[in-house]
């Protein structure tokens, strides 16, 4: 199990504190996958979370718990000093207009009958936001906020944008409720590397124009870097080290935050990848491994890894790590394992 604990946990003005989150899915009689277990994290107003790991490790899944889609199995997830994991179903679908998701799909997230405009308008009518033209006055001025020609958007339907615009579409119908919170689900991972600057620019101008706090998911550290404050790197899912952006680039603590970072694409042909380390499939999230989950895989690892549970723990200001042998502690001491 790669970490659990609290330490990393922070006072202040919190938008989002979640506590020992716990989401299963039943697969069979006798199997079930432990997707998320009994992780902890925060997110400060203003602050952007980076939640980061490689598919199938359960970031996607916790943004979607956060929402309560679906509910979890247990834990705590604070939204402005209301527990949601304890509202009924019509306070929570209240609270919801604060909490807002993104999705990895912008094409599939829209509903392909209806025109651009009326996706985005939808939630206001449904809640009954103002009279019909300041509706609509609102969606104009949204639509031009996210890069999207009003006058289009009234006349055409999703297949008629690209891929980029079609997540600004889905980040205007984000924003047309004027949330707190905006869980970004891997947004710009379908699209091309040079859409995807556009869209992580406009997020950072929208947060700072319409006071947002982000929590935004992704497989690519590299990606995530651009636009986190902080960063949570999940493995199989537990969290195994929590730190500040800059300082998880510079001085990565955990053996397998390096491998994530050295699997970051070189733009240099000449780039020597000969020290690149191969490390296989992840283990099952039906049987996760005893211990630190990512032991089978670490070249570090030994029988305490393999026996007790890490726990998140200060490695430096701000920066904490579930690791018995910390990166910087095994370089020191010349590990042979």
């Amino acid at each position: 199990m790669a970490g659990t604990g609290h330490a990393h946990l922070r006072d202040g003005d919190r938008v989002l504190s979640v506590k020992d989150l716990v989401v299963e899915f039943g697969v069979s009689r006798h199997a079930t996958v432990k997707a998320v277990s009994g992780i902890s994290f925060d997110v400060l107003r203003g602050e952007t979370l980076g939640i980061v790991g490689e598919s199938g490790c359960g970031k996607s899944t916790t943004g979607r718990a956060v929402m309560q889609i679906p509910r979890p199995n247990s834990g705590v997830v604070e939204f402005e000093g209301s527990d949601l994991t304890e509202l009924g179903n019509a306070e929570l679908r209240e609270a919801r207009t604060r909490v807002q998701m993104i999705f990895q799909d912008p094409i599939s997230s829209l509903n392909p009958r209806r025109t651009v405009r009326d996706s985005v308008l939808e939630p206001l009518a449904i809640w009954g936001k103002g009279t019909k033209d300041e509706r609509l006055k609102l969606v104009d001025e949204i639509l031009e906020s996210v890069g999207i020609d009003p006058k289009r958007a009234a006349e055409s339907r999703p297949h008629q944008f690209s891929g980029g615009q079609c997540q600004r579409i889905s980040i205007a119908r984000a924003l047309v409720l004027d949330p707190t919170l905006i869980i970004c689900d891997e947004p710009v991972s379908a699209l091309d590397v040079s859409v995807q600057a556009q869209v992580l620019n406009l997020l950072e101008d929208l947060k700072e124009t319409y006071g947002l706090t982000l929590v935004f998911i992704a497989h690519d550290l590299a990606v995530v870097k651009n636009i986190s404050d902080r960063v949570a790197v999940m493995y199989l899912g537990k969290l195994c080290e929590v730190a500040s952006s800059d300082d998880l680039y510079a001085q990565p603590a955990h053996p397998y935050t390096n491998l994530l970072l050295d699997s970051i694409p070189e733009p240099d042909p000449n780039a020597d990848h000969a020290a690149s380390q191969v490390i296989g499939e992840p283990p099952s999230p039906v049987d996760p491994p005893s211990g630190c989950r990512f032991h089978p895989r670490c070249s570090y690892a030994d029988d305490v890894c393999s026996a007790e549970e890490p726990q998140l723990r200060p490695v430096g200001t701000d920066h904490f790590v579930a690791c018995h042998h910390p990166v910087e502690v095994q370089v020191s001491a010349n590990p042979t394992n």
